[in-house]
């Protein structure tokens, strides 16, 4: 591949995109080409689903959220002094069971 092409593809990339889905019979939901191409995500990928009922539904690639706990298990996370942790390493916990 040449470099311009590859140039081109990078700076054609957005950084925002909306779309609808729908759900099928078996609660299955696609998610774009272009949402896919956005955040890198390919078939075989394990993704991270957190819904809240107040705040709805968000959905990430779980490496994002394996950073998330190594930061909390190598200490490097530094919560405020009066910030109970024990939610922080159930959560860290949780991610590292979903592999």
């Amino acid at each position: 591949m040449k470099n311009n092409d590859k140039e081109k593809r990078e700076s054609d990339k957005q950084d925002k995109y909306m779309s609808s889905v729908k759900v099928g019979a078996k609660g299955q939901i696609v998610i774009p080409k272009e949402a896919r191409e956005m955040f890198n995500i390919e078939p075989g990928d394990t993704l991270v689903l957190l819904a809240d009922v107040e705040r709805g539904i968000a959905i990430q690639r779980l490496d994002y959220f394996d950073k998330i706990a190594d930061e909390i298990f190598s200490g490097k996370y530094k919560p405020d002094s009066n910030e109970n942790n024990e939610h922080l390493i159930g959560f860290a916990k949780g991610i590292k069971d979903v592999r």
